[in-house]
């Protein structure tokens, strides 16, 4: 199984060797040159051409097994001839193993991580591999974001309201294993992603489709992102997912005929409490309850009831339902999460020792997740594994 960072930058290189011209530099060449500028700031910074080497730094790994590969491609040489003013596609100081253009996948993976760790690149990433990836990546600032914002304002609040749901990537039912198509949203490292456009698709040697996209985040940045890239980065990101388009009626119900009622919110509370464990582990502690009221007016006492914490809360997701029995719903998500429930006593007001049972330590990402289990209807013999982070079937 070849690496994801070196299949990444095969499929830019393996463009580099046909650029399209229409008229000016092609994105393509535009692409060959960005790359080699690159390296260039690299010898402009060390007053020397990029080595391989287990001991070497990854970018410039990555950077001498770039070199190498448009030094062997002549329409690159071509491009880059006139910008060539340091004379590092002659020169030999980073030819100090095979050229990269006559390595098999063992031996590229060999020369960028040492035989030694070719293991733990393929099982356990780094953070500067990661920040390689990203570098290959190219993540800038999107000029145009106020145009796309409003998008992410929209998709925010359908989430909220469950007209949007969202589900792990590869496992969402109704589109195609991994299918990525303009309009599309997903949810990556932590940011929400929208695929504003997708550019000419073309066959890769496996028979797979890729190519270019642009893809916008909500944190204001966008890349030029390869199609796989994208599609292996959600698969690699144990928090990847795809948002689903939106829905017609609340959550749990595909429409609200005559007569049908709201039957009430499933919340989830942040707790505010000062006690040291809550505020180690604040990201992961969540209350899930479920109302036939105001979720406000529910919380309105909560620094003065133990179920609480004796503390304020912050609603942190909250999910319309549609004639769903309330008090079985509850039952459900304490069952599934019963796993990972707080073992926590405080002391009430008058001095009684008191657990609460609705607090659990889980991830949001997967109560978001058992919420769209339970809207397909699929959440049944679901339960939560702490030790992997993850719903699973009970066996």
């Amino acid at each position: 199984m070849s690496d994801p960072d070196l299949d990444d930058l095969r499929d830019e290189l393996s463009e580099f060797a046909a650029p399209e011209k229409k008229g000016g530099r092609s994105a393509q060449e535009e692409r060959v040159i960005a790359g080699f500028e690159d390296i260039q700031r690299f010898v402009e910074t060390h007053a020397r051409a990029p080595l391989h080497g287990e001991g070497r730094d990854i970018f410039e790994r990555l950077y001498a097994v770039r070199l190498d590969r448009l030094r062997a491609l002549p329409d690159c040489r071509a491009i880059l001839a006139p910008l060539d003013h340091q004379g590092l596609l002659t020169g030999t100081a980073s030819l100090s193993a095979a050229p990269a253009d006559r390595m098999d996948d063992d031996e590229l993976l060999a020369e960028l991580t040492g035989a030694a760790g070719i293991t733990t690149l393929r099982h356990v990433r780094t953070s500067a591999e990661k920040r390689a990836t990203e570098d290959i990546a190219d993540r800038q600032v999107c000029a145009d974001f106020a145009r796309f914002k409003p998008l992410f304002e929209q998709v925010q609040r359908e989430l909220a309201s469950g007209v949007r749901a969202t589900k792990r990537f590869g496992t969402d039912t109704g589109y195609q294993k991994a299918e990525v198509k303009a309009g599309q949203f997903f949810i990556l490292g932590g940011q929400t992603a929208y695929v504003a456009e997708v550019g000419t698709l073309r066959k890769t040697p496996n028979g797979e489709q890729n190519g270019r996209l642009r893809v916008i985040f909500s944190n204001g940045t966008e890349s030029d992102l390869l199609l796989r890239s994208l599609q292996r980065a959600l698969y690699k990101d144990d928090a990847g997912r795809r948002i689903s388009e939106p829905v017609a009626g609340p959550l749990f119900g595909d429409r609200l005929d005559d007569g049908d009622t709201e039957s009430g919110t499933i919340y989830v509370l942040r707790s505010l409490s000062d006690h040291p464990y809550v505020d180690e582990h604040r990201a992961l502690i969540h209350k899930i309850g479920v109302t036939g009221g105001k979720v406000e007016t529910r919380i309105a006492n909560a620094a003065h009831e133990a179920t609480y914490l004796l503390a304020e809360v912050e609603v942190i997701a909250t999910y319309k339902l549609t004639n769903i029995n309330r008090a079985k719903l509850e039952a459900i998500f304490h069952r599934i999460f019963a796993p990972a429930q707080l073992d926590l006593t405080i002391a009430d007001r008058f001095g009684h020792k008191v657990r609460p049972r609705e607090w659990f330590l889980v991830p949001l990402h997967v109560i978001d997740e058992a919420v769209g289990f339970v809207r397909d209807g699929s959440i049944a013999g679901m339960v939560y594994d702490p030790k992997m982070a993850q719903l699973v079937r009970e066996g």
